[in-house]
């Protein structure tokens, strides 16, 4: 086992401030003034962080608008404020303090006013010096506007909206039914993650001069009947749709099925749509997502990100990119089209455009690090980030070049701190980095910092495994400290250094426990391979990969004992752990995970997942269905989790979002059933208004505090 340690010390100075005072809506809610006690994390305090996003670089350059959303545990609710600066950091100001959040905030062209969305829909407020001016609405769209783009030359804008979806309700069926509750669907797709699908997402464009945005003066750019949704739901935004620099085209990625056919496709293409004839046209990649895509400055080409194989969500994502030609003033056709990352192992995300349009930005998590990367237009691949810069680095929102030197402006994180604004300095083969936001400094400089190291545990079949360990703070190794195993959602993604307000590896360290992250099979940052291992094999080598992390740890003589706790399939491994693990785990804790891998077939949204991870590995319609006939799909059902539940024997907690359609809670209740059932200690905590995640400020802090009361009675004995 090999060993790297670095010590992350969040001694960041605090900014200069020079907010106005103006007068506080209603309901505003702004940092806290909440104290750390001893420098101690807990639940109270990470939620009271502020959290900071969609940071937007001036026209000029010269000021970098941006969102912090701050939450109010006694209120139950988080609202989102508008605060501006410069790209070193400094002159920072808050430009809004209203009671209701504000949200997709963007600068006119000119850099004069901002738009931003409240309340479903748009307005717009002058920019004067360092404050805004009364703001005016820009729109009037009863079914309200969630996202918008503005042209680049502010003459036309995109926005998202929503129609009637596929589900009926009683009203919409016979308005006299106003107190019947009702959904009525007769094809699949008729709920998805956290809602029934009664509405659909569209995206429509309207001039942006003039009258007001509204339904009579808005074009729905998919121009048919037919319930397609653009952007595609559960997670897409307007980031799915991008205009040419001259503003007469736009971009878009959209999956156009609906029903059965949408319940098991991932078949979402790129289009380009013209905006004077309405034409639509569409670049061939059949196959599985096409995503983000973005226009060149030069217009010549259109770069995005491209999954191979049709219902495989978890293929490896490539960056691709299509020549673009024009024929006259609005006709166009497509020329070459190729990969940029052929010979990149990793799975590349976020791209963005240098402004020759010869380089293409982007992210990456490579080796257990989320690092930024290029790749010019003949596909060579070059790394930014240092491997030595333990964070994760979002794509750059902005690029721009001082004297030489080119700045790419992003977000970065990492386990000990949520996201802040940084400055990424190329200047020839040198780079360099500098945090230009502080928005939590106050709180982070006033707790103690836990040791983070990474290690290589060996798997039973011979391989190295990426394993993260945090020590707790002021680390003793003569003491003995209770540990707790990650067990990774997905089941593809990564442990890398992410901040998470659920699972936050810092909180549980604050906390008195060692932090064990492996990076199992399954996990996207170590190519292909590793990654695609799992699929179809739930049950095999990446749970013997939570066991070798389990025994590695435990061999230190400052651990007294091993807690297995997950999220999803996570939850899964929790579940399936419990009836495997003998006496290697003292405690476990399972969120959202599933059970019964039969049941959750017939009652989950997005089939195209266990058609290729439960064993069809993509054969075709069923093939990964529990009466399939392909041998890994009848492995996969025939080892559910709980077909060991007379295995239990070890202390588990069960908890569940009632609103969780795509892992059903009834699998949390079947699981702690079984475990009375067999005598085993158990508790169950359902939150019926909650998703797969657990967001309310109040449903939250219930959550850590049930999370670590299970914890501290079973493993600080």
């Amino acid at each position: 086992m090999k060993k790297k340690t670095i010590i992350c010390v969040l001694g960041c100075a605090l900014a200069l401030m020079s907010c106005r005072n103006e007068q506080k809506g209603e309901g505003y809610i702004g940092p806290s003034d909440i104290s750390v006690e001893g420098g101690v994390l807990t639940p109270e305090i990470m939620l009271n962080l502020g959290r900071l996003s969609d940071p937007q670089l001036s026209p000029d350059g010269t000021r970098i608008l941006y969102g912090v959303s701050y939450s109010s545990i006694e209120q139950n609710r988080s609202c989102r404020n508008l605060f501006m600066c410069r790209p070193d950091g400094s002159d920072k100001v808050q430009l809004t303090r209203f009671g209701k959040s504000v949200s997709c905030a963007r600068w006119t062209p000119d850099g004069k006013a901002i738009l931003f969305i409240q309340g479903g829909q748009i307005y717009r407020a002058p920019l004067k010096g360092d404050k805004l001016g009364k703001a005016v609405k820009m729109s009037e769209v009863p079914a309200g506007i969630n996202e918008f783009k503005l042209s680049p030359d502010g003459s036309n804008i995109l926005y998202v909206s929503s129609v009637p979806g596929p589900v009926k309700t009683a009203v919409s069926v016979d308005p006299r039914l106003v107190k019947a509750n009702v959904y009525i669907a007769e094809d699949l797709m008729y709920r998805h993650w956290d809602h029934w699908v009664t509405s659909t997402p569209r995206t429509f464009v309207a001039p942006f001069a003039g009258a007001k945005v509204t339904p009579e003066n808005s074009v729905d750019i998919l121009g048919t009947q037919e319930l397609y949704e653009l952007p595609t739901e559960p997670f897409s935004g307007i980031e799915q749709l991008d205009w040419s620099p001259d503003g007469r085209f736009i971009a878009y990625s959209c999956r156009k099925k609906v029903g059965k056919d949408y319940a098991f496709s991932t078949d979402t293409e790129i289009y380009v749509y013209c905006l004077s004839t309405g034409e639509c046209k569409r670049i061939e990649m059949d196959g599985g997502y096409d995503t983000d895509p973005v226009w060149s400055p030069d217009g010549r080409h259109i770069a995005w990100i491209s999954m191979e194989r049709e219902g495989y969500e978890a293929d490896r994502t490539r960056l691709m990119l299509q020549e673009v030609n024009y024929e006259g003033e609005n006709g166009f056709s497509f020329g070459q089209r190729r990969e940029l990352t052929e010979n990149f192992p990793y799975f590349a995300a976020g791209p963005v455009w240098s402004e020759d349009s010869r380089t293409v930005y982007f992210n990456a998590l490579a080796e257990g690090l989320q690092a930024l990367w290029a790749a010019d237009i003949d596909g060579n691949v070059r790394r930014l980030t240092k491997d030595s810069w333990w964070f994760d680095f979002s794509s750059p929102f902005a690029l721009s070049e001082i004297g030489g030197t080119l700045h790419l402006y992003a977000t970065y994180c990492s386990m000990q701190m949520p996201s802040e604004i940084v400055d990424v300095m190329l200047e020839g083969d040198n780079v360099d980095c500098m945090q230009i936001s502080f928005e939590n400094s106050r709180i982070l400089d006033a707790l103690a910092p836990c040791r983070t190291e990474l290690r290589y545990v060996e798997t039973v079949d011979g391989k190295q495994m990426l394993t993260w360990v945090l020590l707790p703070p002021e680390f003793d190794a003569s003491r003995q400290y209770p540990a707790i195993e990650m067990c990774l959602g997905g089941p593809q993604g990564t442990l890398s250094q992410g901040w998470s307000y659920r699972w936050n590896y810092y909180l549980m360290a604050s906390q008195g426990y060692v932090v064990v992250l492996p990076n199992r099979r399954g996990t996207t940052a170590f190519g292909p391979e590793w990654c695609e291992q799992i699929s179809g094999d739930y049950i095999g080598l990446n749970m013997q990969d939570y066991l070798s992390a389990a025994r590695m740890i435990k061999a230190e003589p400052y651990v007294s004992g091993v807690a297995a706790v997950g999220a999803s399939y996570g939850g899964y491994s929790v579940y399936y752990l419990a009836g495997i693990h003998e006496d290697m785990y003292d405690c476990f804790i399972a969120h959202a995970g599933i059970f019964d891998e039969a049941g959750l077939y017939y009652t989950t949204e997005e089939m195209w997942f266990p058609e290729w991870d439960n064993g069809g590995l993509g054969r075709g319609y069923l093939s990964g269905s529990p009466w399939s006939r392909y041998i890994e799909a009848q492995r996969h059902y025939s080892n559910s989790p709980l077909k060991n539940v007379q295995k239990w024997h070890t202390p588990i907690l069960c908890t569940h979002g009632g609103m969780d359609f795509r892992i059903p809670y009834t699998q949390a209740l079947a699981a702690f059933n079984c475990a009375q059932m067999m005598g085993v200690p158990s508790k169950l905590a359902i939150f019926p208004d909650e998703n797969h995640w657990i967001l309310q400020p109040q449903n939250a802090l219930c959550w850590h505090d049930t999370y670590f009361d299970w914890l501290d009675r079973w493993m600080k004995k």
